[in-house]
């Protein structure tokens, strides 16, 4: 009888055994393969939240098809106590092992209100933006011009929210002085900036910033950026370009940037004033004659006088011959670029085309033609 009993409890303990180990196995594949979500969402973790909630919260947004197997997966992988506060998005079809190392592996949220600050060439905004999970695109909320208009109830609401992200977005093409009077404007940011950086030292770019983050630190940020692209750029140039410095390819990135807006014209643009200094002749470029009437603080918000053409500035092509001393802005990647590759072209003009773009030229004649057409487009707009 003992050895009957023996015998079945064996048994029991083999079956049992089978069973859990088929458990285990059918566990790890839900936590390991592909999830229920047909659609990505952005998951809200509050602080203090913890991870039952968070999976009862998943489970009902259709993320996981188990809360306990999520709860137990996660406590596996000893991240149970990991959980971070922020709002996270989470892709169509997740698995429950991916959506645990989203919400453990901390830095920056990845979804939800992000407020840019926008720094243009000509106006800066405040935008308040939400990310749509379904598109994996930013949907405006609200748009202000912190120095003419009040800020909207959506930029209180959303300044008041722990998980809201915050970046400054610098334009290619504003000045050091434009960056810094509207840093002055950035309310999440303190602290003075002693100076400003000489000019075209600051990279354009898109710079997330914290609560915690001064003027002054960001301004650095920015200068290390243009140092790295400068050290960069400069070490792809090629060996037929007339810059003999990283300063004075700079510079002529700074004009390229100040004369078009087309990334498609940057390398023609480039390689007109490469042909212009080659051959000896003046760069004659209007936003040089620009910046030494402004010296970069602001927007000129005119046509140019003649006898601003006719003077005598450090930056004015018309009168000085090749570079100016400095740059006039700070440029982009694209145009720093384009200053040591430009295309190869025989030509020596350009003039705005009415389009966005320019008209190219190789002779002065054809040059005046394009002229002439663009004063007549000037003209018909005027009179419209």
């Amino acid at each position: 009888m003992w050895r009957h009993i023996a015998s079945n409890a064996v048994t029991f303990l083999i079956v049992a055994l089978f069973l859990l180990a088929g458990a285990i196995l059918w566990g790890q594949g839900q936590y390991r393969g592909e999830g229920p979500l047909a659609q990505a969402i952005c998951l809200k973790v509050d602080r203090g939240s913890t991870m039952s909630r968070v999976s009862d919260n998943l489970a009902e947004q259709g993320a996981i098809s188990s809360p306990s197997v999520f709860r137990i997966g996660a406590d596996y992988e000893d991240k149970t106590n990991q959980l971070k506060a922020g709002s996270f998005l989470v892709p169509e079809n997740a698995s429950m092992e991916e959506i645990v190392s989203i919400i453990t592996r901390g830095g920056a949220s990845s979804c939800g209100t992000e407020v840019v600050y926008r720094i243009g060439v000509t106006r800066a905004t405040v935008q308040v933006r939400e990310l749509d999970p379904s598109s994996n695109r930013f949907v405006e909320k609200a748009s202000f011009n912190p120095k003419e208009e009040e800020a909207p109830e959506e930029y209180t609401r959303v300044r008041g929210e722990a998980d809201t992200r915050y970046r400054v977005a610098l334009a290619e093409g504003v000045t050091s002085w434009q960056v810094v009077e509207e840093l002055k404007s950035v309310d999440l940011l303190s602290g003075d900036v002693a100076e400003v950086p000489a000019e075209g030292m600051l990279a354009p770019d898109s710079y997330e910033i914290s609560a915690n983050d001064t003027r002054a630190q960001l301004i650095q940020r920015m200068l290390d950026a243009q140092q790295r692209r400068i050290a960069e750029v400069w070490g792809q140039r090629r060996d037929d370009v007339p810059l003999n410095s990283p300063e004075e390819m700079l510079t002529l990135a700074s004009i390229i940037e100040k004369e078009t807006g087309v990334a498609e014209e940057r390398r023609q643009v480039a390689s007109v004033f490469t042909n212009r200094l080659n051959q000896g002749m003046k760069l004659q470029t209007d936003p040089t004659v620009i910046y030494g009437v402004t010296r970069g603080q602001g927007v000129l918000g005119r046509g140019l006088r003649q006898s601003e053409l006719r003077r005598e500035t450090p930056w004015n092509t018309y009168v000085i011959d090749g570079l100016p001393p400095t740059p006039i802005a700070n440029p982009g990647l694209a145009s720093l670029r384009a200053a040591v590759d430009p295309d190869e072209t025989p030509y020596i003009f350009f003039v705005a085309d009415g389009t966005g773009g320019h008209a190219f030229a190789v002779t002065l004649a054809e040059h005046n033609t394009n002229v002439a057409r663009w004063r007549q487009i000037e003209a018909e707009r005027a009179n419209n």
